[in-house]
């Protein structure tokens, strides 16, 4: 009962955002065998990303499962060496993989939607495997709660700088060197980021009234930002 509980709290707030995106997907809808094939991608990327964060994290010294930190500049060299890049990493690869022989990848406003159903897909694991890892002292719900409020909203947001971007270089609306690197650049710079002053937080107590502020502030900006990206390309189809 508890892992159904589990599984239904962890995949709740992955599904409305899903819902959410596929609804804004009016003009010409894409094809569910696509959209599952999509999210079973980004299901893909979550073992994908540990191909790269574990040999850095030999290489480097770094601990895959730290919980405390000595320094905010420790906490930030984790949040993107260990988090951001590898797993924006693995997203963007799964991307090109489903994109580039995918014949409904026809208009500027697909990539978004594809890009988000891959985000979903690793958030969606991620927050199962999270959930799951607080039955034995008991934080799965206060996790869950958390995760759902931010970290699926973050990731989702993640994605769609990431099918932004791509959508806007693949149909040549500027294929500039700038955007073809912010397809890959912007949702780790956004993800490291927001991955770092969530790390920061535990570090000193004084220091967690103003990170929190500084996350509050980065958060909302990043909202603004995705939802500016997915005006955009609407109006555009």
């Amino acid at each position: 009962m508890q892992i159904t509980l589990i599984l239904i709290s962890a995949l709740t707030p992955v599904a409305l955002l899903l819902w959410y995106i596929y609804r804004k997907d009016k003009v010409q809808p894409e094809p569910t065998k696509w959209l599952l094939k999509a999210f079973g991608f980004g299901v893909l990327s979550t073992f994908l990303s540990f191909v790269f964060s574990v040999p850095a994290c030999l290489l480097l010294g770094m601990e895959m499962d730290a919980n405390t930190y000595s320094s905010i500049r420790e906490a930030f060299a984790d949040a993107f060496v260990l988090a951001a890049i590898p797993e924006e990493l693995a997203k963007l690869i799964m991307l090109w993989l489903l994109l580039r022989k995918n014949p409904h990848f026809d208009e500027r406003f697909d990539g978004i939607v594809y890009a988000v159903c891959i985000g979903m897909g690793f958030d969606g694991i991620e927050n199962v495997m999270y959930l799951i890892g607080g039955i034995e002292n008991g934080t799965w719900i206060g996790t869950g709660i958390v995760r759902a409020l931010f970290s699926v909203p973050a990731h989702f947001l993640f994605a769609v700088l990431m099918g932004y971007y791509y959508s806007i270089y693949h149909f040549g609306i500027d294929r500039s060197t700038k955007i073809k690197v912010l397809i890959l650049s912007a949702p780790i710079i956004a993800h490291g980021i927001y991955d770092g002053i969530l790390m920061s937080i535990q570090i000193d107590e004084s220091l967690a009234g103003l990170c929190m502020i500084l996350f509050l502030w980065f958060f909302n900006k990043l909202r603004k930002k995705g939802k500016e990206s997915i005006n955009s390309l609407i109006s555009d189809n």
